[in-house]
């Protein structure tokens, strides 16, 4: 899961990605309105947490933006401004959720996670498929009774299968996934990764199909 933090303090900001990312998601993170509205529409990410009180752009106007191009990406307000009307104008614009500043990390966490299942249509803190199961929270796999040793790479790319379980998920997707701005990774990585996993998977009853042209889907095995 990628997560967009748009956030002009630097301190926080820096802060709320690192904590994004000990929880297991690749994110990135810009500093003003006109930037965050150049990101989303060029890029895809699964959750935006987004500040009100930003330079050049407003965090309403970059959400006002956002809906317009028909966006449906989950949004999280994370702001100082705890007025009524703030709350009422940013969730009728199209928010999610909103949070107000200061606030516990525990809390921004678990909202994060709401909101990330809510926009696979997921439910609970566990995804399933078959016999194997995607703890969100502790970041486990288990087949059966037997726990699974996957590197952080691969849950990134396993928990974003498993939430689109039945429909194809692109490499380009796969690849935003696993990587930063900061950090790229080789276009030959998604395929690497993918064969680790298949072997991993092993006689799970799981099939992750190459579909080519098109990108990756994870199934319950035809013969399973």
């Amino acid at each position: 899961m990628r997560i967009l933090v748009v956030e002009d303090d630097r301190v926080l900001a820096d802060g709320l990605v690192s904590s994004m990312k000990q929880a297991g998601y690749a994110a990135d993170q810009v500093s003003n309105g006109e930037e965050a509205d150049d990101v989303l529409a060029l890029h895809l990410y699964d959750l935006v947490i987004l500040d009100l009180s930003l330079p050049l752009l407003d965090g309403f106007q970059v959400l006002e933006r956002l809906r317009k191009r028909k966006n449906p990406i989950p949004v999280l307000i994370l702001t100082a401004r705890d007025a009524l009307e703030d709350r009422v104008k940013g969730l009728d614009l199209g928010a999610d959720d909103y949070l107000t500043k200061p606030f516990e990390l525990q809390e921004l966490e678990a909202r994060v996670r709401a909101l990330l299942r809510r926009g696979h249509s997921g439910s609970g803190n566990e995804v399933c498929l078959g016999s194997l199961r995607f703890d969100t929270i502790g970041r486990r796999v288990k087949v059966g009774n037997k726990l699974l040793e996957l590197s952080a790479r691969e849950i990134h790319i396993l928990e974003l299968l498993l939430l689109n379980a039945g429909r194809v998920v692109s490499k380009e997707r796969i690849l935003q996934n696993l990587c930063g701005w900061n950090k790229e990774v080789g276009d030959n990585a998604v395929e690497v990764y993918i064969h680790r996993l298949r072997k991993k998977l092993g006689n799970s009853g799981i099939s992750i199909r190459t579909i080519r042209g098109l990108g990756y889907l994870i199934n319950r095995a035809y013969n399973a």
